[in-house]
């Protein structure tokens, strides 16, 4: 499957379960062997310091012709250390999304929870509902297909049996525009680009709302279809299987993709006998229609029939009584999978929320407008930045690595900074619950458990800012922000930069080179986030 926003062919992965299958390679690494270098033409004596070993490192020549932005600070006082085109505007990628987390823990709150309601409307005559129920959606992107038969378990547990109306969708409290600005049209089946909608479901707890697993094996014999199946199962997603299951040792072709404008899923090629599950995660057309398929059939599984047929859109009338809602975790609790995991269909649906509390619309204009105004709250100068979604991956965004630096000074002072912080992807962390996108980087180096950052990976857009102790004790904050280099990956010199950070006694000076790697020792592709790869490379 071609990616253009992202610039590289994608084969279908063939993964383990992905609680089993975490153990990851290194993605870049940095060698931490003392250098002699030279200071660039006309330099003081300051570029043996900080200066000359970051100038060195922005030096390579994977960097020629390209865009570095980068400014380091004292994290208590703001003081720069480091400054190199820190006002010019770059596409942050995925950087993006710390401008939006620390305006939706402030906005939002860091308590705040979103809502799924069943509500009715009629009147009940024993077992028998007459008139409609409604699904009304507060925007979850966490709810769980378990979560939608807890929802329907409590109405059967009401005593209804039968509904004489119908089941009515309702994802009012979004807009319509399910697809954020200029967000590439090949990516559409591909989960890290999924639609936003008030009502959605995500398939399992990384929580990758409006995606279905499709899970392909090969069948007994050659010759016989792959055997296909879904998660969530659902006929709200039609497969359309045309692969074949070929000999063992002959070629592994099959590819998962759904067509444009359906929920009808393709499954084509050649699957060896013996060879490992096909394994994709495919977004659906309309997450609303998701989303009341999987509460319906559930609603089926406990004993309740609605008569009428589904409809999608309806406001819930004033009127409707609930009969039981579901909350999601709160939102300091869902910043951990929205930072660590880089989840891009989280950023939307904040983003929708706070236009919702803010503005009374569930759209990205008002959201949008939300996060500028907490931004401008915490010193961001909003009048130098240009973003159009929550997530990143729009590469109409423009950021200054110096508003990134700013910004990251400021909400040390916030009182849910600690919570905030915590969802931040730590260098070479333990797990992915603790490291996210960043826990194979900076390994066996002074960064490691040491460095929180969030990443960010585009087509020629790499972007790395965050948090790091140097060796005497001083907090740091870095934004590096890298732009059209034609290189695979420029992640080594992010890393490079940071350990030198660690390695270094900022207040005195003392600060030893670091020389960025430049072998990859995996296929993992360089320009999108680790954790937008399926199963998780990080």
């Amino acid at each position: 499957m071609t990616r253009s926003v992202m610039g590289t062919d994608r084969r279908t992965s063939r993964v383990r379960p992905l609680l089993t299958g975490l153990a990851c390679v290194l993605t870049t690494s940095v060698a931490l062997t003392t250098l002699t270098f030279s200071s660039p033409a006309g330099a003081g004596t300051a570029d043996s310091g900080l200066k000359g070993a970051i100038d060195t490192l922005l030096a390579d020549s994977r960097l020629d012709g390209g865009a570095a932005g980068v400014v380091i600070a004292d994290a208590d006082t703001g003081e720069r250390l480091y400054q190199r085109d820190g006002g010019d505007r770059l596409m942050p990628a995925s950087n993006t999304k710390i401008a939006t987390s620390v305006a939706a823990m402030g906005v939002l709150g860091p308590q705040y929870r979103f809502a799924t309601d069943v509500l009715s409307t009629g009147s009940r005559d024993g077992a028998t509902l007459t008139g409609d129920l409604y699904l009304r959606g507060g925007g979850d992107p966490t709810t769980l297909a378990k979560d939608y038969d807890k929802l329907a378990a409590a109405v059967a547990a009401t005593g209804v049996t039968k509904v004489t109306g119908r089941l009515n969708a309702d994802d009012t409290r979004f807009d319509t525009q399910r697809l954020g600005r200029s967000w590439a049209s090949d990516d559409e089946s591909s989960y890290y680009s999924a639609q936003t909608s008030a009502l959605t479901v995500a398939p399992d707890t990384d929580y990758d709302s409006g995606t279905v697993i499709v899970e392909a094996v090969p069948g007994a014999r050659a010759g016989d279809k792959p055997k296909v199946t879904l998660v969530p199962k659902t006929a709200y997603v039609k497969l359309d299987i045309s692969g074949t299951t070929v000999a063992a040792g002959q070629s592994d072709t099959l590819s998962v993709q759904r067509r444009h404008g359906s929920n009808t899923v393709t499954v084509s090629g050649t699957i060896p006998i013996g060879a490992s599950a096909t394994k994709e995660w495919v977004t659906v057309w309309e997450p609303t229609g998701y989303a009341a398929a999987v509460f319906a059939d559930a609603l089926v599984r406990h004993g309740v029939k609605v008569a009428g047929t589904t409809r999608l859109g309806r406001t819930t009338p004033a009127t409707a009584k609930l009969v039981t809602s579901h909350s999601s975790m709160p939102l300091r609790e869902l910043m951990h999978p929205f930072m660590k995991l880089s989840n891009n269909m989280h950023a939307e649906a904040l983003t929708k929320a706070m236009g919702h509390k803010t503005a009374g619309r569930g759209s990205w204009s008002a959201g949008l407008a939300a996060i500028a105004a907490q931004l401008s709250k915490e010193g961001v100068t909003t009048s130098t930045v240009r973003q159009v979604d929550g997530s990143g991956l729009s590469r109409m965004n423009l950021f200054p690595a110096e508003q990134f630096a700013s910004l990251l000074v400021s909400v040390r002072d916030a009182p849910w900074y600690a919570d905030w912080y915590a969802s931040l992807p730590q260098a070479c962390g333990p797990d992915r619950a603790a490291g996210g996108t960043l826990r194979t980087r900076m390994c066996n180096t002074p960064a490691a458990l040491n460095a929180r950052a969030k990443t960010g990976s585009l087509t020629g857009a790499s972007g790395l800012s965050g948090y790091v102790k140097d060796a005497g004790g001083r907090e740091l904050v870095y934004s590096i922000i890298l732009n059209n280099y034609l290189a695979s990956s420029v992640k080594s010199i992010e890393d490079a930069i940071v350990v030198t950070l660690a390695r270094s006694d900022t207040a005195t000076e003392s600060v030893p080179a670091i020389t960025p790697a430049l072998s990859r020792t995996t296929d993992q592709p360089a320009d999108r986030e680790c954790s937008w790869q399926k199963p998780k490379f990080c």
